[in-house]
């Protein structure tokens, strides 16, 4: 029942992943939300951020930013790290994650999601049939229905890192 939420891997930072070994896995596209994501919620694009996607660029993997909000927000940050991007997405919907895929020129088979939330993020991917990657958040610094389904993404966690244990599975940090 929980399943649906689980992600196919759960790490500290969208920092530690090895984009490499994706591209050797046949990845060339991937979707990453922003807030707690890739910076702290409603920050704009760091010297981290950017150098990502410059790697990423390198790498000959497209991006795309994903994002529940409105363009004014989404549009800048896009700008700042060279990506196109989905707002106002209404995640869970999939609509937005294959608009995403549209737009990179990608398919569920070579795509990866990457996000900071459960029940946004990973839910929407999953409906969408696309592997997904949930990371920790940076900054605990929420909007307050945020902080809410926290509370909510920890039984669903624990439920997940038991089934990692049973797996033999990267279960996060």
């Amino acid at each position: 029942m929980l399943k649906c939420f689980y992600p196919m891997e759960y790490l500290d930072s969208v920092y530690q992943i090895d984009f490499e070994l994706l591209y050797q896995k046949g990845i060339r596209g991937i979707l990453f939300d922003i807030d707690n994501t890739l910076v702290p919620h409603g920050s704009p694009a760091d010297r981290q951020a950017i150098e990502l996607f410059q790697k990423l660029k390198k790498l000959s993997i497209k991006t795309c930013l994903i994002s529940n909000n409105q363009i004014g927000r989404v549009k800048s940050f896009a700008d700042s790290v060279g990506a196109v991007f989905i707002e106002n997405a209404h995640k869970p919907s999939v609509s937005g994650y294959q608009k995403g895929m549209e737009q990179m020129g990608c398919t569920k088979e070579n795509t990866i999601f990457i996000g900071d939330q459960l029940f946004t993020d990973i839910y929407g991917a999953n409906r969408a049939g696309i592997p997904t990657i949930l990371v920790k958040p940076i900054h605990p610094r929420e909007e307050i229905q945020i902080v809410l389904k926290r509370y909510l993404e920890r039984v669903v966690l624990f439920f997940y890192k038991k089934q990692c244990r049973k797996e033999g599975k990267n279960e996060g940090h």
